[in-house]
């Protein structure tokens, strides 16, 4: 236990708050979107710049005491806490900075991909990121990131030209293609092994206000069939074309027919990132195929789009997920998918998966550290909910569906989508660079202390 007068030697030294556990806002603060995270760290730092940053880490060096980050918070893991740890907070840390005419942006730690997308889309431009708003850019980044445009322009960390980095010996450091070109290798793919990003400087696309969009769904009795249609489409669509293929539950509104209400569906949800006229011929065969219960072809504001997944990751619920990568979408693999489904658990649960293919798989295996994109395609299991008794069932039926898919997967994990932090997921998450990461964690952490997270040990 932390000494209070050493808690107030660092709260001097910052700019932004301290939160002790006696502070009123300390449990407000210690909370992440996962519910099921429950952890107490020793303090709490909420960083409003560079010098916060570097003052936490020196003060965690020399207290010794266990160093966890929050970025967005939205990790499904909750690596973002630590108990008896120092908590640095990003989140405070909301400043971007656009250049229409560059088409770059200069990013701080503590945006979400909605704030993002709100500074970029004013001047028709767009990062590639996830798909759900109130996700971190710090660890998406970091883990790779994948969306709605990553067939068209690659994973989110593809798109990253530069990083401002506080090492573990207290420096702020620039990593690029240029300057010091190993750390900047290492952090688009290793997570938050190597230091704390502060900043993040991203190659900019031109897009929007409006992406034509496609959101088809079919009833649970035709998912065997719409798979094997999804897998048949994809094959041969243009890089424009990012979709997913979702089983989730049907919403309880409108335009959903009242009998399918908070059923089990499958959905084709897809977004065309080039010109409408030329996205209508691309995206027609979604429209034209089974009997579907919804078929919507129809433009949406892009930032409206990067919306689509919030109603079902509702910050506070409960989660546990399941990420694996297929080699190929084989009938075997869709006939297992078919066969798990029931009794499909959690009014938030949904699978999905999405095609690999496009800019994803032609950037260089080894340009970044990312290790997955000889993958055919990403596959989850998200599962949530909100009954705190349910968890045991719930955990048991991911758990079961995951080990079901076992024969069809490369063995590899999503580091931004995995749900314990147990050391035996990182070499699945880092894959073939994890010995390449490792020597880079030894030369820029070698007493591993940014290791509350998917580690790597030096």
């Amino acid at each position: 236990m932390l000494e209070y007068a050493t808690a107030e030697q660092l709260a001097e030294g910052l700019r932004g708050r301290v939160l002790t556990p006696e502070h009123a806002d300390y449990d407000d603060a210690r909370s992440v979107w996962n519910g099921r995270i429950d952890r107490r760290p020793a303090l709490i730092a909420q960083c409003t710049g560079v010098a916060d940053v570097i003052t936490c880490v020196d003060f965690a060096r020399e207290h010794r005491l266990l160093l966890s980050i929050k970025g967005g918070g939205h990790h499904v893991a909750g690596t973002a806490v630590g108990d008896d740890a120092l908590m640095i907070d990003l989140s405070p840390m909301k400043g971007i900075t656009v250049d229409p005419e560059a088409r770059t942006a200069h990013v701080q730690a503590g945006v979400t991909i909605g704030d993002l997308d709100h500074e970029t889309q004013v001047f028709g431009l767009a990062a590639p990121l996830g798909d759900c708003s109130g996700v971190g850019i710090s660890g998406l980044t970091l883990g790779g990131g994948i969306g709605f445009l990553s067939r068209a322009h690659g994973l989110t960390a593809d798109n990253l030209l530069a990083a401002e980095v506080v090492t573990a010996d207290g420096r702020l450091v620039r990593a690029s293609e240029t300057e010091n070109a190993d750390l900047f290798w290492a952090i688009r793919g290793g997570g938050g092994n190597f230091g704390v990003v502060t900043a993040f400087e991203f190659r900019l696309h031109k897009l929007g206000p409006e992406v034509l969009t496609a959101q088809i769904f079919h009833p649970l009795e035709d998912a065997g069939q719409v798979l094997r249609f999804y897998r048949d489409f994809m094959a041969d669509a243009p890089d424009e074309v990012t979709s997913f293929a979702v089983l989730l539950r049907v919403p309880p509104a409108p335009p959903f027919p009242e009998e399918y209400h908070g059923k089990a569906a499958v959905s084709l949800f897809a977004c065309y990132s080039g010109p409408a006229e030329d996205g209508k011929a691309a995206l027609e065969p979604l429209s034209e195929f089974g009997n579907p219960i919804v078929n919507m072809i129809v433009p949406m504001e892009y930032t409206v789009l990067q919306q689509s997944f919030d109603p079902a990751t509702p910050s506070g619920a409960r989660y546990y997920w399941s990420s694996d990568y297929l080699h190929k979408l084989s009938d075997e693999a869709i006939d297992t998918i078919v066969s798990c489904i029931e009794p499909f658990p959690g009014d938030l649960t949904t699978v999905a998966l999405m095609e690999m293919g496009g800019a994803i798989k032609r950037k260089d295996a080894s340009a970044t550290a990312f290790p997955h994109r000889e993958a055919g395609y990403d596959f989850n299991v998200w599962s949530g909910w909100f009954d705190p008794s349910a968890d045991d069932q719930i955990v048991e039926w991911v758990n079961g569906f995951r080990e079901a898919m076992a024969p069809y997967t490369t063995g590899g994990r999503n580091v931004n989508m995995i749900s314990s932090a147990a050391a035996k997921w990182s070499r699945a998450a880092y894959g073939h660079h994890y010995e390449r990461l490792a020597e880079i964690k030894r030369t820029w952490d070698p007493h591993n202390v940014f290791r509350v997270n998917h580690n790597i040990a030096p």
